[in-house]
């Protein structure tokens, strides 16, 4: 595995207007659990690129619930640098999975998805968080933080100079 420093670096998320009052939570991955979080475990999913924020938001549904686009500056050690996706040559083959429906395994299938194991392997390793490519935004990179790894020196701040998130109501 390649892991990576993000060192002061931007990234973008789509954020529910729910969870305005609490942007740094990972509350709602933990109850809806996402691609790389299972259920009950929090986790902030950011994109490299606003455009790419929303369409990960927005995922395949016509009717786009609203949202407010806000920006985080980000510093982590141990990153895992899957951002070139999955290659036989550098990665095991569990890895292969990695743009699997998950959400048709979970809900529909009733299956556990296969990249949660990932998710909960490298969580138990302590990685803090997994850089991956954007299935919705090609050419774009997400970052999934494994909130509960996070260490002292580790930094995420979300970019609101004037408070707007702060007189946001649910």
């Amino acid at each position: 595995m390649r892991y990576k420093k993000v060192d002061a670096a931007y990234y973008y998320r789509a954020l529910t207007p729910r969870w305005s009052h609490d942007p740094l939570s990972g509350e709602g991955a933990a109850i809806t659990g996402g691609r790389f979080n299972p259920e009950g475990y929090a986790a902030l999913y950011v994109s490299s690129d606003p455009k790419a924020a929303l369409y990960e938001a927005a995922q395949s549904q016509i009717i786009i619930p609203p949202k407010t686009v806000c920006t985080y500056k980000i510093s982590i050690n141990s990153v895992v640098d899957f951002s070139e996706g999955y290659n036989a040559k550098n990665w095991s083959r569990e890895w292969s999975v990695w743009d699997m429906n998950w959400r048709k395994a979970w809900h529909v299938d009733k299956q556990r998805p296969a990249t949660w194991k990932i998710a909960q392997e490298l969580i138990s390793d302590g990685v803090k968080g997994l850089l991956f490519p954007s299935l919705k935004a090609k050419g774009h990179t997400n970052l999934v933080i494994f909130l509960t790894n996070l260490e002292v020196a580790d930094s995420i701040s979300v970019i609101d100079p004037q408070g707007d998130l702060q007189g946001m109501t649910a």
